[in-house]
C-alpha cells in the first residue's frame, strides 16, 4: 500500500437516456459520482454503463443507508467487506454484474481496494478484478466531509433529479403528445401547455428544461421566459430542431445535464461538409446516429458509427445519403448526449 493519497469528492452525475433507432428505450438515471483526484472514477472503468448506488431516483431512507454504509457504519453487503461502487442503470440485479470493491479503514484513513467486475456473491479477482485500479487511500475527514454532506444537501443529494421534468409547448399536437410519452418511459416528467402565464411559480419550479416546437412564436417564447423569470426560476431551454422524438429526446438530455463539463466524457461535436469532429475526454464507447427528413417529411434514421473512441478529437466521415437535405446528427456515449444540425 502505497502512503500517497487520492483526493476524494462528489458531484452529479447522469446516465442519458433516450428513444432509440431499433425502438427500444434506455432509462434515464440521474446519481452522485465520486471523483478521485479530480476525476469520475467511472472514466477509469473502461466503457461502462452504470450508476453508483447514490442514486436520485431511490427512497431517501434507502440512499440515507447507501451512503452510511460508504461510511463504514454498517456491515458490507457483500461478503469479503466488498461494497457496490457501481451498478446496472436498468435494475439492481448482481446478476447484471456490478464493480464492487473492498472498504475499510486504516486509522483515520479509508481505503477502496481490490476493484473487480462481480455477478455472484463473491468476486474473483484473478479472472475479474480491475488490476491497474486503485488502491486509493483517502483522508478521513475529506472522505467523511464529501459523503456526509449527502445527508445534509438536498441538493447534491438528487443530484438535479428534482427538476427532472420538462415542459413541453407546441402546435403539433400528435408530436407533443409522442414526444411526453417517450419522455415518461424512459424516467424524465413532461408536461404539456400553449401557456405558461396560468401556471403556479411553485409548480413552474420544478422545471429543469422548456421544450419550443418550431413553429412557435418569438413573442409567445418570450412570454413563457417571462413566466419562468417571474418564479424566479432559471431553466434550460431547448429549441427544438424537428418534429422527430427521438432527435427530441436527445435535445432534452443535454439540456438536463447538470453535471460540470469538466468532468464529461463526451465534450465537443461539430458536423459540416460530410464529418462529424468529436472530441471525448476519455476512452469510450461512441454512437453516432443520423435523423433525416425527407420532402415529404418522413423521417429516415440510420446508425453511423458505433465504437470506442480513444480520448482526443476524432473526425469521422458520415455516410453522405444519411446527411443530405434537413438531417441532424445524435452522438452519445453512455453519460452524455450531444445533438447537431448537418451543416453545409
Amino acid at each position: 500500500m502505497s502512503a500517497e493519497y487520492a483526493t476524494f469528492g462528489l458531484a452529479p452525475a447522469m446516465r442519458a437516456g433516450g428513444v432509440l433507432t431499433n425502438g427500444d428505450y434506455r432509462v434515464h438515471r440521474d446519481f452522485v459520482d465520486f471523483i478521485v483526484d479530480g476525476r469520475p472514477l467511472l472514466f477509469q472503468l473502461s466503457d461502462l454503463d452504470a450508476v453508483s448506488p447514490l442514486a436520485s431516483d431511490i427512497p431517501p431512507a434507502i440512499f440515507s443507508a447507501q451512503v452510511r454504509s460508504l461510511l463504514l457504519e454498517a456491515d458490507a453487503p457483500l461478503a469479503g467487506g466488498r461494497y457496490v461502487i457501481y451498478g446496472c442503470p436498468e435494475c439492481e440485479d448482481l446478476a447484471c454484474g456490478a464493480v464492487t470493491a473492498v472498504i475499510e479503514r486504516r486509522g483515520d484513513d479509508f481505503v477502496w481496494r481490490d476493484f473487480a467486475w462481480q455477478t455472484d456473491e463473491r468476486a474473483d479477482l484473478e479472472l475479474n478484478g480491475y488490476h491497474g485500479i486503485g488502491p486509493f487511500r483517502f483522508r478521513g475527514t475529506e472522505y467523511r466531509a464529501a459523503l456526509g454532506s449527502l445527508l445534509t444537501s438536498p441538493g447534491l443529494t438528487a443530484a438535479g433529479g428534482e427538476r427532472r421534468r420538462v415542459l413541453l409547448i407546441g402546435t403539433r399536437a400528435a408530436v407533443i403528445a409522442k414526444l411526453a410519452a417517450a419522455l415518461r418511459i424512459i424516467g424524465i416528467g413532461a408536461e404539456t401547455t400553449q401557456d405558461a402565464a396560468d401556471i403556479p411559480a411553485d409548480e413552474l419550479r420544478t422545471y429543469g428544461a422548456v421544450a419550443f416546437g418550431r413553429a412557435v412564436t418569438e413573442q409567445e417564447r418570450a412570454a413563457v421566459r417571462q413566466s419562468f423569470e417571474h418564479a424566479g426560476v432559471e431553466v434550460a431551454y431547448v429549441d427544438g430542431l424537428a418534429p422527430i422524438v427521438p432527435l427530441l429526446v436527445a435535445q432534452i438530455e443535454h439540456a438536463l445535464d447538470r453535471s460540470p463539463r469538466d468532468q464529461r466524457r463526451l465534450t465537443r461535436l461539430v458536423t459540416a461538409n460530410g464529418e462529424a469532429g468529436i472530441e471525448v475526454t476519455s476512452p469510450c464507447r461512441v454512437q453516432l446516429t443520423a435523423y433525416r427528413l425527407d420532402r415529404l417529411y418522413r423521417t429516415h434514421a440510420y446508425e453511423l458509427f458505433d465504437g470506442v473512441l480513444e480520448a482526443g478529437e476524432h473526425r469521422l466521415t458520415l455516410d453522405a445519403k444519411a446527411t443530405k437535405g434537413e438531417s441532424f446528427i445524435v452522438a452519445r456515449t453512455s453519460g452524455s448526449v450531444l445533438v447537431e444540425a448537418m451543416g453545409g
